[in-house]
């Protein structure tokens, strides 16, 4: 049994193109300088710190995953205590007449099935939200992998 009503919290989040992500260019951009001064032979810094900004961006969007599983998950669970609590007040109101004993184990049945389904429900949101998040790192450790197998091929 699904109430159709959500919960609506305003959150902050950081917008593509943020203060955060100019400072972090910035940086990289500013060691990109000071290393050229150095002019090391056969090594493409262009590369590696190209290399180190794709790393800085899949962490942060892995963090960006998470942080957008937890919040959903929060959420659902907030949704699932009002649901259950508009339930038992209602239960509270049908306790009195001569069906209540009935209404009562028909009531804790239900109740008891709604919160396995509901703890399933949660569980599952939880399990995807750490799955998407594990699959940006993983994405970028097989990119760098390619790129140090690409590096150690002989010339």
């Amino acid at each position: 049994m699904v109430n159709s009503k959500k919960v609506v919290r305003k959150t902050t989040t950081t917008p593509a193109g943020s203060a955060e992500d100019k400072k972090a260019s910035a940086v990289f951009g500013d060691l990109g300088k000071l290393v050229e001064k150095f002019k090391l032979p056969g090594i493409d810094i262009a590369a590696i710190l190209d290399s180190q900004r794709k790393d800085m961006e899949a962490l942060a969007e892995a963090n960006k995953q998470a942080y957008e599983g937890i919040k959903a998950l929060a959420q659902r669970r907030n949704e699932i205590l009002q649901e259950t609590l508009s339930e038992w007040q209602q239960a509270m109101k049908d306790a009195a007449g001569k069906d209540a004993m009935t209404k009562r184990a028909d009531m804790a049945k239900k109740g008891m099935q709604q919160a396995i389904a509901n703890f399933q429900e949660l569980a599952d949101m939880e399990a995807q939200s750490r799955s998407k998040a594990w699959k940006v790192v993983q994405d970028r450790f097989q990119e760098n992998l390619a790129n140090l197998q690409k590096l150690l091929q002989p010339k």
